[in-house]
């Protein structure tokens, strides 16, 4: 049985002029109703018919800016129903998730990759760290390009299009030195940056522990 939540996002999405407003909220920029109904040709009326079903499915929000009200797309919940729709397949087909192990990967940080990963999106962040500098480098790999910046709302956004807590992978990206910030701007560190992986990580994380240990 479809999820209800699931089918009513996907219901609200059947709608040419629905995906159309979809198309241009992607872009990031906040629109009023009167921006969307001169972007895309089409009256007021219509546009906050097809943004109030929108909203019904929990596609966009909206902020006050008076005298208008700004709408925004919700890319985490974009990432949300392409993991519904993702598990959906695997549960009708009976396979396990099929994700090419990348290059840099051993066999065990592949399974790691696997578990954590449904085709290109991100179940949860891992809690335990050395997996989650799996993950992490995995991102930097393949979501930002080098020798780029972005500014932080095209961060959140690339994030959010894999999994619907773009802020938290954010920071950790920043905190791990996979990724540097400097006045809101984003850039990959070099390789030779990123923190090491596997057993050295988790050599490391029971280091940094081992005191907090000792005094308890």
């Amino acid at each position: 049985m479809i999820d209800p939540e699931l089918l009513l996002a996907l219901k609200a999405l059947s709608d040419a002029s629905r995906l159309r407003i979809v198309g241009v909220l992607a872009a990031g920029k906040p629109m009023s109703v009167e921006d969307l109904s001169r972007t895309l040709s089409l009256s007021p009326g219509t546009v906050v018919h097809h943004l109030n079903r929108l909203r019904a499915a929990g596609l966009v929000e909206s902020k006050p800016r008076h005298p208008y009200m700004d709408y925004s797309l919700r890319l985490g919940r974009l990432a949300e129903i392409g993991a519904g729709l993702g598990q959906m397949a695997h549960t009708q087909s009976g396979a396990e998730p099929d994700r090419a192990a990348p290059g840099w990967a051993t066999p065990d940080e592949a399974k790691v990759l696997r578990s954590f990963f449904e085709g290109e999106l991100l179940t949860s962040i891992p809690a335990q760290r050395s997996k989650r500098l799996i993950v992490l480098r995995e991102l930097a790999e393949t979501v930002f390009e080098r020798k780029r910046k972005y500014p932080e709302k095209e961060v959140n956004q690339r994030l959010g299009a894999v999994h619907p807590d773009p802020a938290s992978l954010r920071r950790h990206l920043v905190d791990e030195g996979f990724m540097a910030r400097k006045s809101g701007v984003y850039r990959l560190r070099p390789r030779s940056d990123w923190p090491l992986r596997g057993a050295a990580a988790e050599t490391n994380e029971a280091s940094a522990s081992a005191p907090q240990a000792a005094e308890s």
